[in-house]
Formats: structure tokens, C-alpha cells, sequence
């Protein structure tokens, strides 16, 4: 599961980054004004290289030992929170575009898998420091 959740998040997040800088005002569908001012858009594609960063830092990281590892997966998890949690108060208020109930969705299980490889580390962890102490 690490390495599958790892390898999908790496995937799904360098395609959200690539689209941010490419495609901002295709990727903002609903959100975004034909007529949306240049520096909204240059924000957009702003925001897209730390998408690529992650997602790069998530690919070579499906390897790693555990103490980086727990970085990596705990970083993700709260990552991925937050955007879920602003997912459903955009869902919930009504505020959101139609297409975040999608992402609102693909958020949640990113959060509900980091979350699990996270406890999955740390009790993996905890059980090596009892045998070796």
C-alpha cells in the first residue's frame, strides 16, 4: 500500500501541478473568468511548482527508510487534510464549483491512506525499538 498510495499521490499531484502552469484557465473551469486578470493566472501557475516538488519528493521517497519516511507520509497526510477539509467547507457552504465534490473525494481517500501509512510507520517503528532495544 506505501508504495501504490505514494506512486498514485506523485501521479495525481504532478498532474494538478502540470495543469496549474499549462493549463490554469482549463484547470479553473468554474472558478476562473474568461477574462481573468494576468496575475491570477501567473498565481496559478505560481502554485503549480511546489505541486511538482511534492510530487517528485513522493516518487523518490517510495524507497526510503523508516525516520524520513515518517516525514514524507506525515507531511502528506497533513497536506492532503487541509485541502480536504477546505474541500468539504467549499461543498458544505456551497461556495465551491461543482468539481470539487470530485476532488473532495479524491482528497478524503488520500487523507483516510496517509493516515493509515502513517499509524501503519509509527506501530512498524514502536514494534523495532521493543525487539532491539
Amino acid at each position: 500500500m506505501l508504495k501504490l498510495t505514494l506512486s498514485l499521490s506523485a501521479l495525481y499531484l504532478a498532474a494538478v501541478g502540470l495543469a496549474l502552469m499549462a493549463f490554469p484557465r482549463q484547470f479553473g473551469i468554474g472558478a476562473v473568468p474568461d477574462d481573468a486578470a494576468p496575475e491570477l493566472i501567473a498565481l496559478f501557475r505560481l502554485l503549480g511548482g511546489p505541486f511538482l516538488g511534492i510530487a517528485a519528493l513522493n516518487w523518490l521517497s517510495r524507497g526510503l527508510a523508516s525516520a524520513p519516511l515518517q516525514a514524507v507520509l506525515l507531511a502528506n497526510f497533513i497536506g492532503f487534510g487541509a485541502v480536504a477539509l477546505n474541500d468539504v467547507w467549499g461543498v458544505a457552504s456551497g461556495e465551491a464549483r461543482d468539481l470539487a465534490k470530485v476532488f473532495l473525494i479524491v482528497h478524503l481517500l488520500f487523507t483516510l491512506a496517509f493516515a493509515a501509512l502513517v499509524r501503519a510507520d509509527r506501530k512498524r517503528t514502536a514494534a523495532s525499538r521493543t525487539e532491539h532495544p
